[in-house]
């Protein structure tokens, strides 16, 4: 592994275990064994290594994460979309010091305007597959409404989930419950329960 690498590797490290505002630069180099100064050589700075550890940690969750949804299947949208929920509530115990990473550096991209552009990339990219597995497609046109619309619909609750599972994991709902309530917002019938 070579000096750039293992940085890479020990901000990732500092970010599961210290969080990403906590994180100095030499807690960096010692997670990494490299050098104060190789942080700036190879990056930039710290906060665009911390970025760009932040991405892939969430990136490599958001792979595993399509690949699991994407076996666990489904006969239509709504259990493929039941599906996709159930995996990302299923994993979100054992991935809150990555999504807490994660939430953090959308928060920091108000004040970077590359890593902003960055992010929009990865949620375009992120809101495309969100629609190809509910849809049950390998991959979906990008510029279809109906696609961007469902992506942008599934990715809002996915990161809605997180963000409450970080901070009040006991109220979230079982993913049936939440595939209900979809189910209830597309219904034409009016309600008939009594107030």
């Amino acid at each position: 592994m070579n000096q750039r690498e293992a940085l890479l590797e020990g901000a990732k490290k500092c970010l599961v275990d210290r969080g990403y505002s906590h994180t100095t630069a030499r807690d960096i180099t010692a997670a990494s064994g490299a050098h104060l100064g190789s942080i700036g050589y190879h990056f930039g700075s710290k906060d665009r290594l911390m970025n760009l550890a932040a991405l892939e940690l969430s990136s490599n969750w958001g792979d595993t994460l399509e690949r699991v949804a994407r076996a666990a299947g489904g006969a239509t949208p709504t259990e493929r979309l039941q599906a996709f929920l159930t995996e990302l509530l299923t994993s979100i115990p054992a991935s809150k010091d990555v999504q807490s990473a994660s939430l953090q550096v959308l928060a920091q991209s108000q004040f970077d305007e590359e890593l902003r552009r960055t992010l929009a990339e990865s949620q375009a990219t992120g809101r495309a597959e969100l629609a190809a597995i509910v849809l049950g497609v390998p991959s979906v046109d990008t510029d279809s409404a109906e696609a961007h619309g469902l992506g942008a619909l599934i990715y809002a609750l996915a990161t809605g989930l997180v963000a409450q599972a970080l901070i009040d994991p006991e109220t979230l709902p079982d993913p049936k419950v939440l595939a209900a309530a979809l189910r209830a917002v597309d219904d034409d019938e009016p309600s008939t329960s009594s107030s």
